[in-house]
C-alpha cells in the first residue's frame, strides 16, 4: 500500500460546560462530542526517503503551524520511522469554526500513518500522541461518541440516537484562544456525571454551551446565524464557534430547512456518526 484515502469528519459538541481552570491556564471542559459524516479529505502517499511534505499550501498556516505535518513529524521521532509521506488536504471545514477541522486532520494522519507505515500503535498511544498536538485531537483518534472531560482528552463512550444535522457556517473566524483568555467568560459551571447527560440533553440549561452567549456579544454574524436557525429547533454553537446548529430526526427535516436557508448564509447538512471512518486503523 501506498496510497491512503482518509476522510477527516467534523465534529459537533453537542453542549460545552466550563467547569474551572487549571495552573497552567487550560480550562477543565465537560462536553459530549459528536462526528459527522462531513469533513476534509487527506491523501497520504508513501515516501521512501523520509521527507514529510504537504503538497499543497494552506493559506494563513506556515509550515511550522501544520498539524498535519506536526502529527507525521512526531510519529518519525517517536517510533523512529525513515518513511515519509506527501500530504494532500481537500479543505471543507472551516478554520475557526468550531467543528475540529485542523484537529481532525491530525488525528487522521496519525491513524492513516500508523497504518502506511506500519506502526502498530495502539489506539491510547495514539491518542496520547495526540494530545501533544492539540486538545481535541484524541477524541477523532478515541472514534466515537464521547463524554469528555479534563481539557477534553478525558473519554468516555456514551451512546447517541440518530440523528441529523443542519450546520450554519458565519462568515467569520473565532479565535479560541481570544475567547477562552477572555474576562468576560464564566467558568464555574457545576460539574455533571455522564449518567446525567439524557436528563440534561432534554432541558436548555443542561444542553448549554458556556462560551455561547459571549461570542455572540463579540461577533454579531454568529448571533444572526443562531436567530435564524433557532426558528427551527434548538440552536447552539459547537466549540469555541464560530459555526451552530440544530439537529432533527431524520434527512427530510434538515432537508427542509436547508432549502429555507436564506442566500446570505451558507451551511451544510450531515448525519450523525458513531464510529470514525477510520476506527479500525488502531487498536
Amino acid at each position: 500500500m501506498n496510497v491512503l484515502i482518509c476522510p477527516a469528519p467534523a465534529k459537533l459538541n453537542l453542549f460545552l460546560h466550563v467547569v474551572g481552570r487549571r495552573v497552567d491556564g487550560y480550562h477543565l471542559l465537560q462536553t459530549v462530542f459528536r462526528l459527522l459524516d462531513y469533513g476534509d479529505t487527506l491523501r497520504l502517499s508513501l515516501r521512501a526517503d523520509g521527507q514529510v511534505r504537504r503538497t499543497l499550501d494552506l493559506p494563513g498556516v506556515p509550515t511550522s503551524d501544520d498539524l498535519c505535518l506536526r502529527a507525521a513529524q512526531l510519529l518519525q521521532s517517536e517510533t523512529g520511522c525513515q518513511l515519509g509521506v506527501d500530504i494532500h488536504l481537500d479543505k471543507r471545514l472551516p478554520m475557526g469554526g468550531g467543528l475540529g477541522g485542523g484537529s481532525s486532520d491530525a488525528a487522521s494522519v496519525l491513524l492513516g500513518l500508523n497504518r502506511l507505515w506500519d506502526l502498530r500503535l495502539t489506539r491510547q498511544q495514539l491518542q496520547q500522541f495526540g494530545l501533544r498536538l492539540g486538545a481535541d485531537v484524541p477524541v477523532f483518534v478515541f472514534g466515537q461518541s464521547a463524554f469528555a472531560e479534563g481539557i477534553g482528552e478525558a473519554l468516555q463512550a456514551v451512546s447517541l440516537p440518530p440523528a441529523w444535522y443542519v450546520v450554519l457556517v458565519p462568515p467569520v473566524s473565532v479565535s479560541t484562544q481570544a475567547i477562552f483568555s477572555h474576562p468576560g467568560l464564566t467558568r464555574d459551571s457545576k460539574i455533571i456525571k455522564m449518567a446525567d447527560f439524557s436528563e440534561a440533553e432534554n432541558s436548555e440549561a443542561g444542553m448549554r454551551n458556556d462560551l455561547q452567549a459571549l461570542v455572540s456579544r463579540e461577533y454579531p454574524e454568529v448571533a444572526k446565524h443562531i436567530a435564524w436557525l433557532s426558528q427551527y429547533g434548538k440552536t447552539r454553537m459547537t466549540g469555541s464557534g464560530a459555526c451552530v446548529f440544530a439537529a432533527f430526526d431524520t434527512e427530510q427535516a434538515a432537508h427542509a430547512v436547508m432549502a429555507q436557508l436564506p442566500g446570505d448564509m451558507r451551511g451544510f447538512m450531515a448525519r450523525g456518526l458513531d464510529r470514525h471512518p477510520l476506527h479500525d486503523l488502531a487498536s
